[in-house]
This record gives C-alpha cells, sequence and structure tokens, in this order.
C-alpha cells in the first residue's frame, strides 16, 4: 500500500469535508492492498472479511470517492460491471480479456504506445487518455475452443 495515496484520500475528504471514518479507512487499505480489477461486491467481500460492520452501500460511496480523488481508475468491459483498480496518472497499461472465464491480463506495449502517438500526430490530435481493450479467449480457455474439438 502506498502511503502517498492514503495521504491524498486523507486530503482529499478534508478538502471536500468529509468526516474521516474508520469504516472509510478500512475500505480504502483494502482497495490499496488488492492487485487487479475490483468490482464494488469484490471489495466489499475483502472488507467483511475484518469489519463485517461495513455495508455495501459504503463502499461504493468509498469507491465513488477513490475515483473522484484521483487514486481509483472505473473500468468499464464488455460483461457490464464497472471494475475499479488503483493506478498513478503517470501509470498506464492496456487489457487483454477473456471472454470465457472473465480473466484479465494488464499487459504494456511500447510500440504500440508509439503507434498511437504517430497516428495521432500525423491527425493533428492532441491524445488526453485512451484505452486499449482485446477481447478473445485466454491461453487456457483458447486450448478448450480450437478448432476440431
Amino acid at each position: 500500500m502506498k502511503e502517498s495515496e492514503l495521504k491524498k484520500f486523507t486530503r482529499y475528504i478534508g478538502e471536500k469535508g468529509l468526516k474521516s471514518t474508520s469504516q472509510r479507512y478500512d475500505i480504502v487499505k483494502a482497495f490499496l492492498k488488492s492487485k487487479g480489477h475490483l468490482s464494488v461486491e469484490d471489495l466489499h467481500h475483502k472488507v467483511q472479511k475484518f469489519n463485517p460492520k461495513i455495508g455495501y452501500a459504503t463502499v461504493y460511496r468509498t469507491l465513488k470517492l477513490l475515483t473522484d480523488s484521483g487514486i481509483a481508475v472505473e473500468r468499464y468491459f464488455d460483461d457490464g460491471q464497472t471494475r475499479y483498480e488503483h493506478l498513478s496518472p503517470e501509470e498506464h497499461h492496456d487489457h487483454l480479456i477473456c471472454v470465457k472465464c472473465g480473466n484479465i491480463i494488464e499487459f504494456e506495449e511500447k510500440k504500440i504506445e508509439a503507434l498511437q502517438d504517430d497516428v495521432a500526430r500525423d491527425h493533428g490530435f492532441k491524445v488526453l487518455s485512451h484505452k486499449l481493450e482485446l477481447y478473445g479467449y485466454c491461453n487456457s480457455c483458447n486450448s478448450i475452443n480450437t478448432p476440431g474439438d
């Protein structure tokens, strides 16, 4: 867990005139310790293990605060469920998403990033952000779905 992110959250809620509650901090700490792409349900389940008094709505509202403060990023994949990950603004990665098992693989590829920059420059376009999501079958599911089976 990055201490600076916890301080950033504390500063953000203070600026908004919101209360610093132990429940909020339990949720934030669980989120920052987690890896991958969490749904509200995923995070609620993690938090319930050590603080069963925290409700689903509190987790949802805290994720909204984390997103608004720039600590969390909302991700919308084709399954319709919103997921959250912590990623600093200078970090970037793209995603391979398995349509069978839902596995999400993060990757970085400098050649793709350079090509996107070239395309934008060729069109006089200034990119503020982008996302690349490739949908298909992961290695495990691909072996199940090979033609001829």
